[in-house]
């Protein structure tokens, strides 16, 4: 059968050969669709990311007081697309090798904005440099993106340290339901102050953009919308597609773009802009296209030599460690979406270690922010049943050439700010419930549990807030120490995530009781790896240097090579050690016992 008819029949009657998954993959991981289809499946695949990436420049370029100068969004928006299919790129080819798309990650905002609230960080006020300069705010914000720069490559390489060592594996002991709740859903609960900001801009278009992604998603996505297609043999047909399940995002953005365009043609939305509502206008940013480069080429440290600090690191490192935390779930998620067997130590060792390079190439680049695996583009592999490494090989692709070609990052700002919060309220409040429904794994009615999950909840929305209130409050009479324990107690995943670990890890408990035997066998798919022994686990090689490292001995002892099979661990080298110093006792107390008859003139 022919590629494009095998993909017709699909679509259009949903079977698949049930050989191919068991999750019903059109395409699984090893296969690939014609390459003409690679940018058409690729370009959905980019365009989650693009939407859930396409506000964190602008956030963080109110925070380094760059909030009037959209010609930084669009520089920062376009070095942010590029890094995401660069950390695309890396993950397919050398890191987890699942169809995995790298995003920003909204964990790094929380530091950043604890560490711009410091004094030495808060904007001045606008200074006019010479009667012909207008780019008076240059230096300030550089200034704040060299801070956050430094801090994202340091706590990147602790990520980096923690992959390629093999250490991952062990710090997961300690973490299990309790901790990773607290942790995500504190993410989304934090950043809830910044949506209402977005769509108090404009109401109602922020309510028009979230209510068409739910009805293009839940409503309309049982749905299809007829394409004409030709092939040989059944010449010139139609197939039906179901539109509104694979992009609701994209519809809703495109679709309420649209109509802020003709509201802003015909002057509904006002001129003035001390007025509520001037921000949905369409035109408010246009000299951005015309000042936009047609081609932008990223390059490392652009912005000047990154600057660091012991507060903005910490701060970077709590951020390092829940997006962690996120990927490993993903990891596995994405394994059994795809049908292959959960990844064995060395490719989740890999995944971590790639992630943490990519993030420090993010930091070298001046994008702000470290890439996270998004589980959005996860999900919609189910939907799509399309699981194909060469196609998220080409969205990584895609998404490069968006932050390449300059227009491309200038004609994406130019979306009102109304309609990303619309859509960002949605994106957010999912990732929210994500962290909450980890829950399911721990016996929640359990007084301990409750009381666990209500203290990590509760200090990890007050404390924060306490200290936004009273900035000064701390004083250790060491101004470092001072700025650490601000930006730690200021980050809501922090204060959160250490109470629910420290509290889950201290109280007595049962392992069934806490949730972390069940969270355990969910996490590795033991419960179903008899299922998939036809499955192979060659998916997670490294292509072209398997071979080759498999004949080296040595390899097996190296935490991300294919290879890997003796994890070193504090139990296993206490046993050994245990082992050796029996060993060496009855060694001695033999030779002992040959002396004293030798002495005795007895024979052995």
């Amino acid at each position: 059968m022919e590629e494009k008819e095998f993909l017709e029949q699909n679509v259009d009657t949903g079977s698949t050969d049930p050989s191919t998954t068991r999750k019903h993959i059109v395409y699984g991981i090893h296969q690939s669709p014609h390459p003409l289809l690679w940018p058409v499946f690729g370009l959905q695949q980019a365009l989650m990311c693009i939407t859930g990436t396409l506000s964190l420049p602008f956030l963080i370029a109110n925070q380094i007081c760059a909030h009037d100068m959209p010609e930084v969004r669009s520089q920062l928006l376009s070095i942010s697309f590029f890094m995401c299919g660069i950390a695309t790129l890396l993950q397919n080819v050398i890191g987890i090798r699942l169809p995995i798309i790298q995003g920003g990650s909204m964990a790094f905002l929380i530091p950043i904005m604890t560490m711009m609230n410091l004094d030495q960080w808060k904007c001045r006020p606008r200074v006019i440099l010479s009667s012909n300069s207008t780019s008076t705010q240059d230096f300030q914000w550089m200034e704040k993106m060299r801070e956050i720069q430094g801090n994202l490559m340091l706590a990147s390489l602790t990520q980096v340290f923690l992959g390629a060592t093999g250490l991952v594996g062990f710090l997961l002991r300690f973490i299990g339901p309790l901790t990773i709740a607290p942790t995500v859903s504190l993410i989304g609960l934090s950043l809830a102050p910044i949506i209402i900001d977005m769509c108090a801009l404009q109401w109602g278009i922020s309510a028009m953009s979230l209510l068409l992604v739910v009805l293009s998603s839940l409503v309309l996505g049982k749905y299809t919308v007829p394409f004409p297609i030709c092939n040989r043999k059944k010449k010139c047909h139609v197939i039906r597609y179901p539109v509104f399940q694979l992009a609701p995002v994209l519809l809703s953005i495109c679709i309420t773009w649209m109509f802020c365009f003709i509201l802003t043609a015909s002057d509904v939305f006002p001129t003035n802009s001390t007025v509520v509502g001037y921000e949905a206008r369409t035109d408010t940013r246009l000299f951005i296209v015309s000042d936009a480069p047609y081609f932008y080429f990223p390059y490392p440290f652009q912005f000047g030599m990154p600057t660091f600090s012991a507060a903005g690191f910490f701060g970077m490192l709590m951020a390092t460690i829940a997006s962690v935390i996120e990927s490993l779930g993903d990891y596995f998620a994405a394994a059994r979406i795809c049908g292959v067997p959960p990844p064995p130590p060395h490719a989740v060792n890999r995944g971590i270690a790639i992630e943490g390079v990519a993030s420090v190439l993010c930091g070298m680049m001046g994008n702000g922010h470290g890439t996270t695996s998004y589980c959005e583009n996860i999900g919609a592999i189910a939907i799509t049943k399309m699981a194909s490494r060469r196609v998220f090989e080409t969205a990584g692709l895609l998404l490069v050439l968006c932050g390449i070609v300059g227009k491309v990052g200038a004609v994406l700002s130019l979306i009102p700010d109304p309609v990303v919060g619309g859509v960002q309220a949605l994106t957010i409040g999912m990732v929210t419930v994500i962290g909450l429904s980890t829950l399911k794994f721990v016996d929640l009615g359990s007084a301990r549990n409750l009381t666990v999950m209500g203290i990590a909840i509760i200090m990890g929305i007050s404390v924060p807030r306490w200290i936004q209130s009273n900035p000064n409050v701390i004083d250790t009479g060491n101004s470092e120490a001072d700025q650490i324990l601000v930006v730690l107690l200021g980050m809501p995943t922090f204060v959160g995530g250490a109470l629910g670990c420290i509290l889950d890890n201290v109280l007595p408990g049962t392992d069934e009781e806490r949730g972390m035997k069940a969270w355990r066998a969910d996490l590795t798919g033991h419960l179903n790896t008899r299922n998939k022994t036809d499955m192979s686990a060659a998916v997670y090689d490294l292509p072209l240097v398997t071979p080759y490292l498999r004949r080296i001995g040595c390899c097996v002892h190296v935490p991300v090579s294919p290879t890997f099979s003796k994890q070193p661990s504090i139990s296993n080298c206490l046993r050994r050690l245990k082992s050796r110093k029996r060993d060496i006792e009855e060694s001695v107390d033999h030779t002992h016992e040959l002396e004293r008859l030798d002495s005795s003139g007895d024979q052995p």
